[in-house]
């Protein structure tokens, strides 16, 4: 049996193209998630690992919909092929029911582990020569040093109660506490 299994990171994206596409592919049951593929408590995911059968192939549109990392995608097809089940990934044209198909999963998920540290890298490094000329991201402060001041005298010497004091500098309550 073809088993097709769709994936979106959020609820207000669509599945229907990848429906659409496991479809034409001759799936005869669909599985799908709205969840971050970073998750690994995927139910539907899980739900159809449980039901898989020798000789099922497990179809995909894009071999990143059912994993985000190398060792999440590993890890899964291990378990489909545990099963006795294959798989296969549309948009790469990958089929680990053939030698060579596996050989080609296993060079393209190399590669996309390698891209995605890159981009990692690049981005850690953008970040730190940012730093360097002085650029610090993130939001900017919700209290001024002078108004961390004035907080904390509020505090200690009329004490004001937090929740007052958070309302008079409209900021929530942990951010009292923490000045």
């Amino acid at each position: 049996m073809i088993i097709g299994y769709a994936r979106v990171s959020t609820e207000d994206q669509s599945l229907d193209a990848q429906i659409d596409a496991l479809n034409a592919a001759g799936a005869e049951k669909i599985f799908s998630d709205k969840v971050s593929g970073s998750k690994r408590n995927r139910p539907e995911l899980d739900h159809l690992l449980d039901q898989l059968r020798e000789d099922d192939v497990v179809v995909v549109t894009k071999y990143d919909r059912l994993a985000r990392s190398l060792k999440d995608l590993l890890e899964i097809v291990d378990a489909i092929n545990a099963a006795g089940a294959g798989f296969k990934s549309i948009a790469e044209d990958i089929d680990t029911t053939t030698p060579a198909g596996r050989l080609v999963f296993h060079v393209f998920a190399s590669i996309a582990q390698f891209e995605r540290e890159r981009i990692s890298e690049r981005t850690k490094e953008g970040l730190a020569a940012a730093r360097k000329r002085g650029r610090i991201g993130g939001r900017p402060p919700a209290l001024t040093d002078t108004q961390k001041v004035e907080v904390i005298c509020m505090r200690d010497n009329e004490g004001r109660s937090i929740t007052e004091i958070a309302q008079i500098f409209k900021v929530s309550e942990r951010t009292v506490r923490r000045a």
